[in-house]
């Protein structure tokens, strides 16, 4: 596994909104839902690409604003009928900060 990197803290991330980190692999994700769960997710919608960090949080779910595909944040899945999966990344908040693994 990749080490834990401190990102941000909670409070940066809006509620039922999300923070953009940038990666190697890719644009990462990070949202924050109303009860301050944070959750980190490949910022690419499996179906057309759109950017998942420009979607609405409701719930525990993302919606892709391209095409309103639904996702869930605790597992990056694909509400159906629609299927496929975007990367899921271990994500902690310890004292107000956000870490990352990558």
């Amino acid at each position: 596994m990749g080490e834990w990197k401190s990102i941000c803290m909670l409070e940066d991330i809006p509620r039922l909104g999300s923070r953009v980190v940038r990666s190697t692999g890719g644009d990462i994700a990070v949202f924050r839902t109303s009860a301050n769960a944070v959750f980190a997710l490949r910022d690419q919608c499996p179906h057309k690409g759109g950017p998942l960090s420009q979607g609405l949080v409701h719930g525990n779910q993302v919606t892709c604003p391209l095409h309103g595909w639904k996702l869930r944040l605790d597992s990056g899945e694909a509400v159906a009928p629609d299927e496929g999966c975007s990367r899921r990344y271990p994500v902690r908040v310890e004292s107000g900060t956000v870490f990352l693994q990558l």
